[in-house]
């Protein structure tokens, strides 16, 4: 699949916005989006500036190409035009592949992060968690017939992630970080221990719940995560309610 995101803002709203954006690549993805933000998107397979493609001339007279170019892609995510009826009426007239998304909440207050992570989701394949049984050393590891019960619990479908030399069959394995943590923030929920994996996750915007012990959490957890600790007084019934709390 061949898909375009064109994303305008400032530099505050693009960064808000990269995981989200990262998780919706395709086989080949290009980005358009302000000038000053082109240097910021490295996921892509090519990035354009807004005003370089003629785009804002889509309604009046578009640039030679222009069209020809939009409609090369199987798929256009746009928060570009999504308050301007003008713009939209002549991308139906034309018959291009765009699905507009609102750049701003309505309404409710909400994290700029969590909010473009949700418009992802509508996008994206059906909702599924992630856990990571494993950390660097034992004494960090919650027992994996506990994470087995929490999977069987859960009312989404699981996907077990492990390292190249870690035992569990039928997991995923991803080798390259970069892509690795791509593939995280397209879950629901990751849930794990204490390990950098769980740091991954929580920085590719995933929601994360990670349990902790002997390590102080206050120190070591991933920012944004839930966090249950200590380790040997945690439950499956503490994580269920952990996870249904995010």
């Amino acid at each position: 699949m061949r898909r375009l995101l064109i994303r305008p803002g400032a530099i505050g709203d693009l960064i808000v916005s990269l995981p989200a954006l990262e998780s919706l690549r395709a086989e080949y993805t290009e980005v358009w989006v302000a000038e000053q933000n082109v240097p910021l998107v490295r996921f892509a397979d090519a990035v354009r500036s807004i005003g370089s493609t003629g785009l804002d001339m889509l309604e009046i007279e578009p640039p030679a190409g222009l069209v020809d170019r939009l409609r090369g892609f199987d798929s256009i995510l746009s928060w570009y035009g999504s308050n301007r009826p003008e713009f939209r009426e002549s991308v139906a007239r034309i018959g291009l592949p765009f699905r507009f998304f609102p750049a701003l909440p309505a309404g409710a207050r909400i994290r700029a992060a969590l909010f473009y992570r949700a418009q992802a989701r509508q996008v994206r394949e059906p909702p599924f968690a992630v856990i990571h049984p494993f950390a660097s050393s034992p004494g960090k590891c919650w027992p994996l017939e506990k994470f087995q019960e929490v999977a069987g619990r859960l009312t989404i479908p699981v996907r077990w992630c492990a390292g190249p030399s870690e035992e569990l069959p039928g997991a995923v394995r991803i080798a390259n970080l970069y892509e690795l943590g791509c593939w995280l923030a397209r879950a629901r929920v990751y849930i794990g221990n204490d390990s950098g994996i769980s740091h991954l996750a929580a920085h590719a915007g995933t929601p994360t719940v990670v349990l902790f012990g002997p390590t102080d959490p206050a120190v070591w957890a991933p920012r944004g995560s839930r966090v249950l600790y200590p380790m040997d007084s945690i439950e499956p019934a503490d994580v269920i309610a952990a996870v249904e709390s995010i």
